[in-house]
């Protein structure tokens, strides 16, 4: 579905004050990572940190602590009473005065909202702010539809759950805390109404969001990569920074300490919940296939939603036994997984040492600091 003239207009006059405001009142020398202090903070200012690059770290009241603590981090704090008050023209105007680049995480996505993103935040942001909205999966030019003009393959999708055949997740969110993923695993229609409806009698989950704002994919058999990608427009190349996979509560350890005959004599509601990190690498045989997946996707994006992906992304995807690479998620900006940073081998082979996200969207902020016509390729 076509973007109205309308929209078409509105993205052209934001993406066109960003590049003037740059161009005009940015102090290149002076230049600060900005960040929500959530989600993928910490990595993404230890990386402008080991580039010598200032920091702001923009905090709700209660939860400072850790950027308070990691004082090393941090060049200036703004403790708000909720992160969405950054929009307010005060604080606004307080990151521009700092020449801040603000950094998307997911928690940026939530607590600001996509439209607040797009129209009404006017400080400039590393990456593409039109872009980020495609990771819901109830819009029409969503990561599914990315995916498909790719040409990468993705679960199949169940329009409705009588459909359903086999093991299947239904991916939704928290009814309480939307940042939080309700994800629940069914076998057919009959088991599908059995436990949404046990969900939504204990609150985990609500019944207009499962009827509105879920999707019902096929569960995918086999290993699980978190395939890390970094765009740059500067050199026009799409980097591989490595794999990691996620710790999530209250599945890992339950699977992996208690013996299957137990697990079947308890009566525990699962959920993936991610709460960690671990490393991981891929047999090298397999990375042919990995560095076409992705660029492949950045072109997709760069067709879909121009200029398309800029920074990092990933592919969270499943390797089969027939070592076909399926992706069932998407991240259309800092996925958050530090632990790349000390484990990923890739980073080093192109660049001789090891690292991270954050440190990649450093060193593309600072190569771009050479001049604003540089900089105005990274931001929107």
């Amino acid at each position: 579905m076509p973007d109205s003239p309308y929209l078409q207009r509105k993205e052209k006059t934001k993406r066109s004050e960003i590049k003037d405001y740059v161009h005009n009142k940015y102090d290149l020398e002076n230049i600060s990572v900005g960040v929500i202090g959530s989600h993928s903070a910490l990595e993404i200012m230890d990386g402008a940190k080991d580039e010598n690059l200032k920091t702001v770290c923009i905090c709700q009241k209660g939860r400072e602590l850790p950027y308070i603590k990691f004082s090393r981090l941090s060049d200036e704090v703004i403790i708000l009473d909720k992160f969405s008050d950054i929009l307010f023209k005060e604080n606004q105007e307080k990151l521009l005065n700092l020449n801040t680049i603000m950094i998307s995480h997911r928690s940026f996505s939530v607590y600001l909202g996509y439209d607040n993103i797009e129209n009404n935040f006017n400080v400039p942001i590393f990456g593409n702010r039109w872009l980020l909205k495609a990771e819901e999966r109830n819009l029409p030019k969503n990561q599914y539809y990315l995916l498909e003009k790719a040409g990468i393959a993705h679960p199949k999708i169940y329009s409705n759950p009588e459909e359903i055949e086999g093991p299947s997740l239904v991916k939704i969110q928290e009814a309480k805390r939307k940042l939080e993923r309700a994800f629940f695993i069914v076998t057919s229609f009959d088991d599908y109404k059995k436990k949404s409806q046990d969900r939504i009698d204990k609150g985990i989950i609500d019944k207009e969001t499962l009827e509105n704002n879920s999707v019902i994919e096929q569960y995918l058999i086999g290993t699980y990569f978190n395939f890390n990608f970094f765009y740059s427009p500067l050199d026009d190349e799409t980097e591989f920074l490595g794999i990691e996979r996620r710790l999530q509560t209250n599945i890992h350890d339950y699977t992996t300490s208690i013996p299957a005959r137990n697990q079947l004599e308890m009566d525990i509601e699962l959920q993936n919940i991610e709460v960690g990190h671990t490393p991981a690498s891929i047999r090298e045989s397999l990375l042919d296939n990995v560095f076409k997946m992705g660029e492949k996707f950045v072109e997709s994006t760069k067709k879909e939603y121009p200029p398309g992906i800029i920074g990092p992304f990933s592919l969270q995807s499943v390797v089969n036994l027939d070592l076909d690479m399926i992706v069932y998620d998407v991240s259309l900006r800092v996925p958050g997984n530090p632990i790349l940073a000390t484990t990923s081998p890739y980073t080093k082979y192109k660049y001789g040492e090891t690292f991270g996200v954050g440190r990649r969207i450093a060193m593309e902020i600072k190569k771009s600091l050479q001049n604003s016509d540089n900089l105005v390729k990274i931001v929107t």
